[in-house]
């Protein structure tokens, strides 16, 4: 899908659910609470892209402490609203985390799938402890036995997008979380 055309953009937002303020606001108490959590640790911050690099850059940029970021790719939407329930690893990170307290930066947590592929991943590479940060919790969709340590916001099984979030990776730019108009899905 090319999308061009800036009202048919424009219909795809339903409605806005957490504005850029709660954002904000948010995001600035867990980076002071998790600066005061890691003081004094090697701390790395691992991203999933491609989603969470808006909520990671903002979080880091409000941190306190000295940190180290990383990089994971992870897929399982496909241009699709659902899960395909496979998780495919399309780029993964380059450095040991033997040495780091390392804390996964993801944008929501709905299935659960991806996130516990990654989290599997990451222990198997003995880091000093693995934590999870998500942005957004979407308990309703979980099928993977999973919980994230921090979370800023539990929705509802609304399709969301904004603020890194996607629908055939557009809207990532909006700056709050708005649900997505599916009737719009051919």
């Amino acid at each position: 899908m090319v999308l061009t055309d800036k009202n048919v953009f424009e219909d795809g937002i339903k409605r806005i659910i957490i504005s850029e303020e709660e954002i904000q606001k948010k995001v600035s108490e867990y980076a002071e609470f998790l600066s005061k959590e890691y003081e004094g640790k090697p701390l790395l911050l691992v991203s999933i892209l491609k989603g969470a690099f808006v909520f990671l850059s903002d979080l880091t940029k409000e941190m306190s402490i000295p940190c180290e970021i990383g990089f994971m790719a992870a897929k399982s939407y496909f241009d699709s609203t659902d899960s395909s329930g496979n998780v495919q690893i399309v780029y993964d990170l380059a450095q040991d985390i033997s040495n780091y307290h390392v804390l996964i930066v993801e944008d929501i947590l709905d299935t659960g799938r991806t996130l516990s592929a990654v989290v599997d991943i990451l222990k198997q590479r003995d880091p000093l402890s693995l934590k999870i940060v998500t942005l957004l919790d979407k308990p309703d969709r979980r099928v993977a036995d999973i919980t994230a340590d921090y979370t800023l916001f539990t929705i509802p099984d609304y399709f969301v997008i904004g603020y890194g979030l996607d629908y055939g990776e557009y809207y990532r730019n909006l700056p709050y979380i708005a649900e997505y108009d599916e009737n719009l899905i051919n």
